[in-house]
C-alpha cells in the first residue's frame, strides 16, 4: 500500500495538519503508567487519562489537554526522540526514524477504524480514571 507523500520529507519540514494526521488513535499514550516507588519499574495500567474518550480513542478536550492535564505530554518533531514510553507502532515514532506506516494506519488503508481491528489499538480495554480503584 502507498505511504503518504508527506513522509518523504524530514518531521522538521511537516506541516501541522501532517504531523497531527500521524496520530492513529491506538490510545496507548493515553494509557496511565504506574511507577513502583520502591525499583523505579514502570508499568502500564488498564486506566485510561480521564480525558480519553473510551468509545473512539480520541481526547475529548485535545486542544486543552495540557490545561487540563498539566503533565500531559504534546507530541511534537522536537520531543519525538526521546518519548521512548510511545509503542514502536506509533505513526509518529515511525515518522521521526524514517520508517513506512503500517498497513492497517489510516493514512495507508484510508479506514481510520482500521487500527481496532488489526492494530494495537487499546478500544475496550481501558477504563477511565475517574472509575479507577487506586488503593
Amino acid at each position: 500500500m502507498k505511504q503518504p507523500d508527506f513522509l518523504s520529507k524530514p518531521i522538521a519540514e511537516m506541516t501541522a495538519e501532517e504531523w497531527e494526521s500521524l496520530c492513529d488513535g491506538c490510545g496507548l499514550c493515553c494509557q496511565i503508567r504506574v511507577e513502583d516507588e520502591d525499583t523505579g519499574e514502570v508499568a502500564l495500567s488498564n486506566v485510561a487519562c480521564r480525558f480519553l474518550c473510551l468509545s473512539n480513542n480520541r481526547c475529548s478536550d485535545y486542544d486543552n489537554r495540557k490545561v487540563n492535564v498539566p503533565d500531559c505530554v504534546k507530541v511534537t518533531p522536537e520531543n519525538i526522540m526521546s518519548l521512548d514510553w510511545l509503542p514502536h507502532t506509533c505513526g509518529y515514532r515511525l515518522a521521526a526514524f524514517g520508517m513506512d506506516l503500517p498497513s492497517w494506519h489510516h493514512l495507508v488503508c484510508g479506514k481510520p477504524g482500521k487500527v481496532h481491528t488489526h492494530g494495537p489499538s487499546m478500544l475496550g480495554s481501558l477504563i477511565s480514571e475517574d472509575e479507577a480503584d487506586w488503593e
